[in-house]
């Protein structure tokens, strides 16, 4: 085989978090118009908590998802990565609203040409078969496509600080495999027991401590009526918390890159007036600047592309949703290529946003009247700061990030509350975000007036109807269901 590799009044404060606009807190899909031109490196959601695997308290749990929507029976390509861009996880630990920590991930494609004989005895030629696979996809001997990457470490500016690569705590390289998808049953025979053959401890540069890290496809865990809230809110958000079915995202899966590491060695100066710390974090993706299609591929040695160039941030979250119902449509493109500490461009769609006024329009024969303490302060300092003594640091830089106390303790998977603080839950948004929390039914509730003493619907329970069975998650890393199976299906 040939290989080619290319490369309480407490929680009612902090609900404050959620953003400005109703379900600014949700999934984030095909948000702006350049990003759906290249879903490879689509940011979907980003969860940040402390870890609530039993003996894991001492670590904080990173977990970006990308590449949206997917069919599990999308062969038979199915959905790998762009082994041409960088995916990143930014860490500021000092407020400043810059980055002071990275990881970077970058991937390279791994082809081993598997040839069949084909044709009778002296007329037999060996002929590259079509599929990833030709067998048990568990056997690496039948699989002629995979994916490796590497998670490189950045200390200071993401592109000119000191950059140092992650290994293997247990073999001492530095590349990790990334999982095929889920393919089928034929395929796999358990799938789960596969995938989990792909976590990995990492050794982590400037950290005393291992950590862990996980690449590879996972079952969509965000439950949301998408399709209804885009088509102007096509739902009863005065109605019943689970009268919705499942939510639209229910048979699909995603791609995560999930990452442990000891709280220690993410925190840094960012304090709350209290001395507790705090992490603000984001997620990006970079392409290179220069993108030119080879009209011969492969029969010159290149790919179907040729990329050059410095890199361009395409993909930016944080939290997630403020592209879609936040930001108007003419500034999409501008926020996904921002950096936190250029918000104030944004300043307006926060102090003056429109949804709430949309909701008004839509359900005000039902009730919804939207908040007039314009410009509205109680979401600024929330949505851009933080909450004063949980997750604000003292001299923050207003800028959106999710941000994580990881001081406050972990609550175990069995008692965790959906609505998070709301529900008496610390531990949970938007202290950080857990795949638990209903952060669309909280965000509902604080746009429209939850922080506010005198406005009409601030004691309402808003909804988009539909809510995750926790039964679908695991309770150890990477937390995250097992994606949904290609073949068999219904």
């Amino acid at each position: 085989m040939n290989t080619l590799v290319k490369r309480s009044g407490l929680a009612i404060a902090i609900a404050g978090m959620c953003l400005s606009s109703a379900v600014s807190q949700a999934s984030s899909h095909r948000e702006a118009p350049f990003i759906t031109e290249i879903p490879k490196v689509d940011g979907t959601d980003f969860y940040m908590f402390r870890s609530y695997e039993p003996g894991r308290e001492d670590f904080v749990t990173l977990i970006a998802n990308y590449l949206p929507l997917q069919d599990a029976y999308g062969g038979p390509n199915y959905f790998d990565l762009d082994a041409d861009a960088i995916y990143e996880i930014h860490i500021d630990n000092n407020g400043d609203a810059t980055e002071d920590l990275t990881f970077q991930f970058n991937f390279s494609d791994m082809l081993n040409d598997i040839q069949l004989a084909v044709g009778p005895e002296g007329d037999q030629k060996m002929i590259s078969v079509p599929l990833k696979n030709i067998g048990d996809a568990s056997d690496a001997a039948n699989v002629q496509f995979s994916q490796e990457y590497t998670v490189a470490v950045i200390s200071g500016d993401r592109r000119s600080g000191t950059r140092q690569v992650a290994t293997n705590a247990t073999t001492g390289m530095e590349n990790f495999s990334k999982p095929l998808d889920n393919i089928g049953g034929k395929s796999f025979a358990d799938y789960g027991s596969y995938a989990d053959g792909f976590i990995y401890d990492i050794a982590i540069p400037g950290c005393g401590t291992k950590g862990r890290v996980f690449v590879g496809q996972r079952k969509e865990a965000f439950a949301v009526n998408l399709g209804e809230i885009f088509d102007l809110v096509n739902t009863n958000p005065l109605g019943a918390r689970d009268g919705e079915g499942p939510g639209d995202l229910a048979d699909k899966n995603v791609t995560s890159f999930a990452l442990e590491v000891p709280a220690a060695c993410l925190t840094g100066s960012a304090q709350t007036a209290s001395g507790d710390p705090v992490i603000g974090a984001w997620t990006t993706a970079s392409v290179r600047q220069a993108r030119v299609i080879n009209p011969a591929p492969m029969a010159n040695g290149k790919g179907a592309t040729i990329e050059g160039g410095a890199y361009a941030q395409v993909s930016r979250l944080g939290m997630p949703l403020v592209n879609e119902v936040v930001i108007g449509l003419k500034d999409k493109d501008a926020f996904n290529a921002s950096e936190p500490s250029g918000d104030g461009r944004f300043i307006d769609y926060v102090t003056h946003p429109t949804l709430p006024e949309l909701l008004e329009i839509l359900f005000g024969a039902a009730g919804a009247v939207a908040p007039d303490n314009f410009p509205r302060t109680d979401l600024v300092t929330a949505f851009l700061t933080g909450v004063p003594n949980v997750n604000s640091p003292v001299g923050v830089t207003a800028s959106e990030m999710l941000r994580l106390n990881p001081a406050i303790p972990a609550t175990a998977a069995a008692s965790q509350n959906d609505l998070g603080v709301l529900g008496g839950d610390n531990a949970g948004f938007p202290n950080g975000r857990r795949p638990i929390d209903d952060v669309v039914d909280s965000a509902l509730r604080v746009v429209m007036g939850a922080l506010t003493t005198n406005a009409p619907n601030r004691d309402t329970p808003f909804t988009d109807g539909v809510q995750l069975d926790p039964t679908e998650l695991k309770e150890v890393f990477p937390y995250l269901p097992t994606p949904i199976a290609g073949s068999p299906n219904s």
